[in-house]
């Protein structure tokens, strides 16, 4: 996550600089890129982006934390638009979603006698999103060629990756995920008004509110047996097009 805000804040400050090559970002005196182009009550763009995903786990029992391995994952969708005011729109941002976690387990989890292997303290969870957030987007007054804004809002997620419906469970070696997934997400950017089109970065924190595991038949089980609720979340670094 750390390194997500470190990337964001890179590219903030190299847009910045570029843009400042000819004038003071606020100088009165700069022309605007697409004066015109907020009035528009419908528009539309697409997104190119970055996800990095982890798991809030809750406990039954108090053995060790399972460690949550992350890796980054890509953002790809369509945004569609609808200005209310100068200062409010609402926005949806249909799109596909891939990450991969990896969960480690202590030997706690196991019997003594079982004598887990490095195959059964591990468990990969690939996870492909069909995602739908609907947002608000609350600007402020736009300043030459920047309009700085916070977004929020709720998103539900169809996971193609689940296995929810698998008759197999871990003991066979197969994690199962619930399929309907409901996150709500706060974020912030800057609109960037360039010659040609606007050109917007943004970061959101992503919050799972539903439990994203499916029990193993047995109850007892290593994998699953001491999970009460294991809910997603995340950062998304995305750039806009629009």
């Amino acid at each position: 996550m750390i390194r997500s805000l470190k990337l964001f804040s890179v590219v903030l400050i190299v847009l910045a600089t570029s843009q400042n090559a000819d004038a003071q970002i606020f100088s009165k005196e700069r022309i605007q890129n697409n004066a015109t182009m907020d009035m528009k009550k419908v528009s539309w763009g697409y997104f190119l982006g970055f996800n990095n995903f982890d798991f809030n786990i809750d406990y039954k029992k108090d053995l060790p934390d399972i460690e949550t391995e992350r890796s980054m994952g890509f953002n790809v969708g369509l945004i569609g638009n609808v200005r209310i005011n100068d200062y409010i729109d609402i926005r949806l941002e249909p799109g596909l979603t891939v990450s991969k976690r990896t969960l480690q387990y202590d030997s706690l989890y196991f019997l003594p006698e079982t004598m887990p292997t490095k195959a059964d303290l591990t468990r990969e969870i690939p996870s492909t999103y069909i995602y739908v957030p609907l947002l608000v987007k609350l600007s402020t007054k736009r300043i030459n060629n920047f309009k700085p804004f916070v977004v929020g809002g709720v998103s539900t997620a169809l996971n193609l990756s689940s296995n929810e419906k698998n008759v197999n469970d871990n003991s066979q070696g197969d994690w199962r995920a619930k399929k309907n997934v409901l996150f709500y997400e706060l974020g912030f950017g800057i609109d960037f008004y360039l010659y040609w089109f606007k050109f917007t970065p943004t970061i959101r924190g992503v919050f799972g509110l539903t439990d994203e595991v499916t029990p193993d038949v047995d109850p007892d089980s290593p994998w699953t047996g001491n999970i009460s609720k294991m809910e997603s979340r995340g950062v998304f670094i995305n750039f806009t097009f629009q």
